[in-house]
């Protein structure tokens, strides 16, 4: 929704409705494909043992038939945005985008999970994939904007990720799930959030010194995204320095409430530009 706002020159309801439907059913064929590849580890972590899967409340026909149906409605409704782009006539921009998130996520990142922590790498990337989509559903282009934009997201993910790993750190041990940088909590991992929230931070300020086509900041929202970027940057330092949960658990939480601040004003600049004008 974000991407789309920022990116779009002239609103349109139907477009909007069909990426936020489409957007949802991808994301939750995505989240149920996982589930059903997961089902034997989720039931032994305390986190995930309700789900429907671990308790057989579910069968993994129903499960597989369910994500395809919703799969497939969801990548129809992303086709139906600017089908003109699409790629070789069979898919517009946004559902190839979309197929892009589901399989990255789906194939990559979830058998990555019990192998390897470059799984928080690879699913860095569908993880921040969705602005992107919105960005090309409401333009059909790409360009230095979403590219920034991209980038924030991509890079705000290493701090969150690995302030869930360190809070799950056990339970996903218990479940064979190799999610911490290291192996271990400790000053590896605190580093690498707090290095990527330096980048992140810088990163989310430059479109104030470019003149960006739907990314624009004033100088009030330049302080705004500087000051949000920092506070969450000292809380990655705090976990850098303290290397305990407590530490983790306000990282974590700080990444909930960084992300969507962070693009309302972004949303804010653009809108208050235009209605001013």
């Amino acid at each position: 929704m974000a991407g789309y706002l920022l990116g779009v020159s002239n609103f349109s309801v139907s477009e909007f409705l069909l990426l936020i439907f489409g957007g949802f059913l991808v994301t939750g064929s995505a989240n149920g494909f996982n589930q059903i590849l997961e089902g034997d580890y989720d039931k032994l972590m305390k986190r995930t043992e309700e789900r429907p899967l671990p308790q057989k409340n579910l069968k993994p026909s129903s499960a597989i038939f369910f994500s395809i149906i919703i799969g497939l409605l969801g990548f129809y409704f992303l086709s139906l945005i600017k089908p003109h782009g699409s790629f070789y006539g069979l898919l517009s921009k946004s559902s190839a985008f979309g197929l892009l998130s589901l399989m990255i996520y789906v194939l990559s990142y979830t058998p990555l999970k019990r192998m390897s922590t470059a799984s928080i790498f690879v699913g860095a990337i569908p993880g921040a994939i969705p602005v992107l989509l919105g960005w090309v559903a409401a333009t059909d282009d790409f360009g230095l904007a979403i590219g920034i934009l991209f980038a924030i997201q991509f890079l705000w993910q290493f701090p969150h990720f690995i302030s869930i790993a360190w809070i799950q750190d056990d339970q996903y041990k218990k479940a064979g799930f190799h999610m911490m940088y290291g192996g271990e909590k400790g000053a590896y991992p605190a580093r690498i959030a707090f290095i990527a929230s330096i980048f992140m931070t810088i990163v989310s300020v430059t479109p104030y010194f470019f003149d960006l086509a739907g990314l624009h900041l004033s100088l009030f929202s330049f302080f705004l995204i500087l000051s949000l970027g920092i506070w969450f940057t000292v809380k990655s330092y705090q976990l850098l320095t303290q290397i305990n949960d407590e530490s983790a658990k306000k990282l974590m939480l700080a990444s909930f409430v960084y992300l969507p601040s962070m693009q309302i004003i972004y949303m804010l600049d653009k809108w208050a530009l235009i209605w001013l004008a």
